[in-house]
């Protein structure tokens, strides 16, 4: 039996593994499955390149927008430039849509050091 007809079954009173309940909150927030995010950081070399991901890490991925932080302008704009090859690079080694779009921020600015993903 799959998880996903295991979870059709359950009533709303049975118990939840904690893998299924934190998946599914994840899922609500918009947050990929863990082993997409896992994937996707380590691959994230390999989708940008060596010199870039030295100063480009992944911080977030929320509705399929993956948030990177940089760390300093001029990176800004190699990513903003790469954006279209990184979300085609993280399709091919994640899965089409867990990326969508890219958000750059600068670390140390404002936008970088706020909460919102």
């Amino acid at each position: 039996m799959s998880k996903r007809s295991r979870r059709a079954s359950r009533s709303a009173g049975d118990p939840v593994s904690l893998g299924d309940a934190v998946a599914a909150v994840g899922k609500e927030l918009g947050i990929p499955e863990p082993n997409e995010l896992a994937a996707l950081t380590a691959a994230w070399p390999d989708i940008v390149g060596a010199v870039i991901a030295a100063h480009a890490k992944v911080r977030s991925v929320r509705d399929g927008v993956c948030t990177v932080e940089v760390d300093a302008a001029g990176w800004a704009t190699q990513m903003r430039y790469a954006e279209q090859q990184v979300v085609e690079r993280a399709a091919s080694c994640c899965g089409a849509g867990v990326v969508r779009s890219v958000r750059v921020v600068v670390a140390g600015s404002p936008q970088a050091t706020s909460r919102r993903p």
